[in-house]
């Protein structure tokens, strides 16, 4: 019998945002997303002129933590499943921890999309969910060998979780999805008629 090694395994870490003591009320955060992207005007101006499906924060605002306590807290919690992704990956981290480098507000509306990229200069990227919607995206995640797979046969349509081009996650509100930032993934066309509201975030090393 033939021995069948499972080699440089792609990860992805999901679990409920509030399953350490720090809890975040999905209600008080998507009311306080909503308020943000009203009043955020070079927010609004910068999705204009990019035909950016509906509103992020991205470009305009990279201080949430201090401006809104909820998002201080938030990220004590993403520190927390941050180190316990970073362990599962078995990070020789040394004397310098992973650090929270970038944190925005992402609201999709019926037919927006994300279109496929990577998250350059940092290690760990993630999402936590806000509000979804019946018929909200799925997150698409593509297998990083792709480029190098020039006469591969496609995948049987029952292939396995590990065996696929492409997964998609359907996250719960209230749930945090984490990967590595070098790993390809967009988010499809929303099908909802209600936004779709998530806040995403990198972590480098520090």
């Amino acid at each position: 019998m033939s021995d069948i090694l499972d080699l440089f395994i792609t990860r992805i870490y999901r679990t409920a945002l509030n399953n350490y003591d720090i809890k975040i009320n999905s209600d008080e955060l998507e009311t306080t997303c909503f308020s943000i992207a009203h009043d955020d005007v070079a927010g609004q101006r910068w999705c204009e002129e990019n035909d950016y499906s509906g509103y992020t924060s991205y470009a305009s605002l990279d201080d949430l933590p201090w401006r809104f306590p909820i998002f201080k807290d938030l990220v004590k919690a993403l520190d927390l499943h941050v180190a316990d992704f970073a362990e599962e990956l078995q990070f020789d981290l040394g004397d310098r921890p992973l650090v929270l480098n970038g944190l925005w507000i992402n609201i999709l509306p019926e037919g927006g999309i994300h279109t496929g990229h990577i998250h350059p200069n940092s290690v760990i990227s993630g999402t936590t969910y806000v509000s979804m919607p019946d018929g909200a995206s799925a997150i698409k995640f593509e297998d990083p060998r792709l480029p190098m797979m020039m006469a591969a046969p496609p995948r049987k349509t029952n292939a396995n979780t590990g065996s696929r081009t492409f997964n998609y996650i359907n996250p719960n509100v209230g749930d945090v999805l984490l990967w590595e930032s070098w790993l390809r993934h967009e988010v499809p066309m929303n099908l909802a008629e209600e936004e779709r509201i998530s806040v995403s975030f990198n972590y480098a090393w520090g």
